[in-house]
């Protein structure tokens, strides 16, 4: 197959793949990563697994994507958009996992979902989505449980995580329809990421680099980090209104809970599964404008 025709082809698998299901698998894997890395912040520390997660995406994007060429052939702006992405990135994945070392995920994920709304508030055109909104944030409320709200600083960590997760959203839609190419253009903030969180991770990560099966599971964790549903999230947000995916969004409270009774044993109680139910239920009423943003 020649050069043309292999980007051709997996253009078309991709496209021949519902928008939603891209988003589904990302958000099965937004989660069930960072669950296995809860594991493992008795071994590494948390800011070490967070660079080992970024470090395994971007050496997997490396050959992939060949950050270097993206930076030296994009313009100005383009260079900008994808710095902005790539310290986004870092501090997020950084911020969520210190929020994971203190808060159950189910709640993480419930405030990473509220920072969105304001993004699904900006694309709504008609009642029936109004109406989803409102259901599908009842159901992100009845996830928060007040009696978790008694550690401040893992709350601050989970509205930090929660802003830049907007802003991961705004960022990366014009990174998937830059000239760039979403691949290419997280290829390139990925790294960025890397450099970023080096002086504050790598310390901790040094105890992964004297067992060979600690470093496969912090690589495997990667992998379902950082790699499978960021490349998921760019195939949804090339096709995706932005307001369309930020309310889809409010499933990941749903796959959080699911994730965190199944891996980490965080049992959900009657008031939680009902919450769920109010997720799942808003975003099934949820129907996507004709219009792209």
């Amino acid at each position: 197959m020649s050069d043309q025709a292999q980007p051709l082809a997996t253009s078309r698998l991709v496209t021949s793949i519902p928008a939603p299901a891209w988003f589904l698998v990302s958000a099965v894997f937004h989660y069930l990563g960072p669950a296995f890395a809860v594991l493992l912040f008795a071994q590494i520390g948390v800011l070490g697994m967070a660079w080992l997660r970024i470090g395994v995406a971007a050496l997997i994007f490396l050959p992939l994507t060949r950050p270097w060429r993206t930076f030296a052939h994009t313009d100005a702006a383009t260079r900008r958009l994808l710095v902005a992405f790539g310290v986004c990135l870092a501090i997020m994945n950084c911020s969520f996992y210190l929020a994971l070392d203190r808060l159950p995920i189910s709640l993480v994920a419930a405030i990473e979902f509220v920072g969105t709304i304001g993004v699904a508030l900006v694309g709504l055109r008609s009642a029936r989505n109004v109406a989803a909104l409102v259901v599908a944030v009842a159901g992100v409320l009845m996830l928060i449980d007040i009696r978790w709200a008694s550690d401040p600083v893992g709350l601050g960590f989970a509205f930090l995580n929660g802003g830049l997760f907007v802003a991961y959203i705004v960022l990366g839609h014009r990174v998937s329809r830059a000239e760039t190419g979403g691949l290419t253009g997280l290829g390139a903030a990925m790294a960025v990421a890397f450099v970023v969180v080096l002086p504050v991770g790598f310390g901790q990560a040094l105890p992964a680099f004297s067992s060979p099966m600690l470093l496969m599971a912090a690589a495997g964790v990667g992998i379902c980090s950082s790699v499978i549903p960021y490349i998921c999230d760019q195939f949804a947000m090339a096709r995706l209104p932005r307001a369309t995916f930020a309310l889809m969004l409010a499933l990941l409270p749903a796959v959080a809970t699911l994730i965190g009774a199944i891996v980490l044993r965080q049992i959900p109680e009657m008031k939680d599964l009902a919450g769920v139910a109010l997720v799942v239920a808003g975003v099934a009423m949820h129907k996507p404008a004709p219009a792209r943003n």
